[in-house]
């Protein structure tokens, strides 16, 4: 048989120089040093550092989150940025990552925090220098709102062989279930606890406790300054919960809250109340009428005590939609051909149609977990609980600085790309070094796709407004 096609022939030699790979991620270091997260960290961390110790803590936890960003799922997979110290300079051992990690108790991962907080307020401010506004707007039903938006929202990650509190789950699997909340406008990851793999679902204390973590993220003046949306699902609607959001109000943080509502006898009751000319018209979420389904507000139809003990103001909202094929329906779905589910909102004013799309969009929390289990979320590397917290605060600033990458310095595609898409067209891209007029230079191959749109994004990383001093 004739061939079609041909590859070229090539001759493979081991003397090459001057070649490196994983190029891009150079990008993402550079960041962090132009951010000041790297010298947040090294003030953080300075407690935690051995005497005579030669590499810097606050470094190695970047380079840690620089290779998680890069794709590694273990921590000895940092050895792609130290097989390349010409391009990222002198790089800790896997076994000083392990050390560094070990030390991470909750009172280090404190001060962690308090860095990236920092960094982050630096960040909105070199933001709104580029595009004019600190963080990207919130879209819902087609509009553009100017609120805060953070999501709450729990998953399991599966652990395939025995970890300190990793627990049979309620999906019948083994591992943890940790509790996470994103910036729905930046796709930050402000923060997240990890918890048992049968911690409840509905814990209030762990909402309250993630909440107050990710509005700690939040500078200063947006969190008292903007209008804020806490979302969540029916696992976010306990009395507890809600009553500290509306207790933010106290603070001067204006928050108002959207999260799923069961749906019991009760509720049942109280649809079967609703007449046929009350149903509005349902949207989708760019805007345009959604056929065949339809919004009722059952506030006044439920027993009064039903709301008890929620805040004052507390709206239950009741969709109708029919059945998609496969759909799982109880007796009351069944019987009228409709699926319903609830949500419950403080918002005192709003159509309808806005307030289901709105709460609707908490669905993106599940596109932010699974790019966050793409880097790094997925894969716990230790026995030992604690040192797989310390991974979990590793995730969360990989994927902040890839978030801060796309933002300030990337454009077009790549600033909308996943994690995997990112990595191919810009994090993994080979180069050669070469020097010349008392420079380093990394020329990426011209016919590249992405080679302008990387030299772009270097250039203009290096022209973001840092602090004096």
């Amino acid at each position: 048989m004739q061939a079609t096609t041909t590859r070229p022939k090539i001759i493979v030699t081991a003397d090459g120089a001057g070649v490196v790979s994983h190029a891009g991620s150079r990008l993402l270091a550079d960041v962090a040093d132009r951010t000041t997260l790297t010298g947040e960290l090294s003030q953080a961390l300075d407690g935690v550092r051995p005497a005579r110790a030669h590499h810097d803590p606050g470094r190695v936890l970047v380079d840690l989150a620089i290779a998680v960003a890069d794709g590694a799922t273990t921590i000895s997979e940092i050895a792609a940025l130290g097989d390349q110290a010409e391009l990222f300079g002198q790089v800790a051992s896997d076994s000083t990552c392990w050390r560094l990690l070990d030390r991470l108790d909750d009172t280090v991962l404190a001060q962690v925090a308090g860095a990236r907080a920092r960094t982050r307020t630096l960040v909105w401010d070199q933001h709104a220098e580029l595009h004019g506004r600190a963080f990207p707007p919130a879209r819902v039903a087609g509009r553009e709102l100017d609120v805060l938006v953070i999501d709450l929202d729990a998953s399991i990650v599966i652990c395939h062989s025995e970890k300190e509190q990793a627990a049979p789950t309620f999906k019948r699997t083994f591992g943890y279930h940790p509790l996470m909340a994103f910036c729905d406008n930046t796709c930050e990851f402000l923060a997240g606890v990890l918890r048992r793999g049968n911690a409840g679902a509905n814990t209030a204390a762990d909402h309250i406790s993630v909440l107050d973590q990710a509005l700690a993220q939040i500078p200063d003046q947006h969190r008292h300054g903007r209008r804020m949306l806490v979302r969540a699902d029916t696992a976010g609607c306990t009395k507890a919960f809600l009553t500290h959001v509306r207790d933010q109000h106290a603070s001067l943080v204006r928050c108002e809250f959207s999260v799923g509502w069961a749906i019991t006898d009760r509720e049942r009751t109280a649809i079967g109340m609703v007449a046929e000319k009350v149903w509005a018209d349902a949207i989708e979420a760019d805007g345009g009428h959604r056929e065949g389904a339809g919004l009722a507000e059952l506030t006044g139809l439920l027993p009064a005590a039903a709301l008890d003990g929620y805040p004052d103001g507390t709206r239950v909202i009741v969709r109708r939609e029919r059945p998609h094929p496969g759909a799982q329906l109880d007796l009351m779905e069944t019987r009228d051909g409709w699926r319903y589910t609830c949500f419950a909102t403080d918002t005192p004013a709003g159509q309808l149609a806005f307030l289901d799309t709105r709460h609707r969009a908490h669905a993106r929390v599940e596109d932010r977990i699974r790019t966050a289990k793409d880097t790094g979320l997925n894969h716990f590397p230790s026995r030992t609980f604690a040192i797989n917290s310390a991974w979990l605060t590793v995730v969360m600033l990989a994927v902040d600085l890839l978030s801060w990458t796309q933002h300030l310095v990337l454009d077009g595609a790549l600033a909308k790309a996943e994690p995997k898409t990112l990595r191919y067209r810009l994090l993994h891209v080979a180069a050669r070094i070469t020097r010349g007029q008392r420079r380093t230079w990394i020329r990426i191959q011209q016919s590249w796709p992405w080679a302008e749109q990387i030299a772009a994004a270097f250039a203009r990383l290096h022209t973001l407004p840092v602090p004096a001093g």
